[in-house]
């Protein structure tokens, strides 16, 4: 997956004034993975992994503590710090280089973040190395049919990739297999919500920090002219105008 480390990490902090007020479909998530959670798990020391603005951290915190709050993005992290004051620990990093120590952790969640890690293979040898043995890995991240029809109106506006791509259930699998998990259940849902225009839905990728990410994506300004190209390629599907946006979410369960 070619994304652009610094992209993303520059584009979730320039979204933490906005990201709470467009989050919707985020936090729908975020309570149906909290509903997958094994109550078994919920002792010890618990990892919010990618947390934002504190949505699923102050849900874990709920109903466990102590609880590790971690995100690549500062402003991301002072903003759920501001919420939860000293109610849980704080930590800016990497997903991709976890900065605790071997079998620390009692379960890792994570809600829509996993999808922006380059090598995520890597990423779950981490997660596994710093589980305590039986803990849990839980998490949402985004499918391949995501945006699926922005990306195919682009198709028909230019040659670059406009729209992050993302890895499929058999993908995931076989990551997690790789990092040595053994028991992996998985579940997709689709939602598909709907937008005013097109430009509605591209402004709330931006607001949440999830627009294009990837290396290849055009670094110049897109000309008007392909723009409306795309806008036109993209019909609306509802009465009214409305367009609609397709979100598949894989929902998984790893130990």
């Amino acid at each position: 997956m070619q994304l652009d480390k610094a992209k993303i990490k520059q584009s979730f902090a320039a979204a933490s004034v906005t990201y709470d007020k467009v989050a919707e479909l985020q936090r729908t998530v975020g309570t149906e993975l909290l509903a997958t959670i094994n109550s078994q798990i919920q002792t010890g020391t618990l990892l919010d992994l990618g947390c934002g603005t504190g949505f699923l951290t102050a849900a874990l915190l709920a109903q466990a503590q102590p609880i590790i709050a971690l995100d690549i993005a500062l402003p991301m992290l002072q903003l759920t710090r501001s919420k939860l004051a000293a109610k849980a620990l704080y930590v800016c990093a990497d997903a991709e280089r976890l900065p605790f120590a071997e079998h620390s952790v009692t379960g890792v969640f994570s809600n829509l973040a996993l999808q922006w890690c380059v090598n995520l293979e890597a990423v779950f040898t981490d997660i596994k190395r710093i589980l305590k043995p039986g803990g849990r890995l839980v998490f949402s991240t985004f499918g391949p049919q995501t945006l699926q029809e922005l990306k195919l109106a682009w198709a028909k506006a230019d040659d670059y990739e406009h729209v992050n791509e993302f890895y499929s259930e058999q993908q995931l699998i076989r990551f997690l297999q790789l990092a040595g998990y053994r028991e992996i259940k998985l579940e997709s849902r689709l939602y598909t919500p709907s937008y005013s225009s097109v430009l509605a839905l591209m402004r709330e990728l931006k607001h949440i920090g999830a627009h294009n990410v990837m290396s290849g994506r055009n670094k110049n300004f897109t000309s008007k002219t392909r723009l409306q190209q795309m806008l036109s390629a993209y019909q609306p599907q509802l009465t009214g105008g409305q367009i609609l946006a397709s979100f598949e979410v894989i929902m998984v369960t790893a130990s």
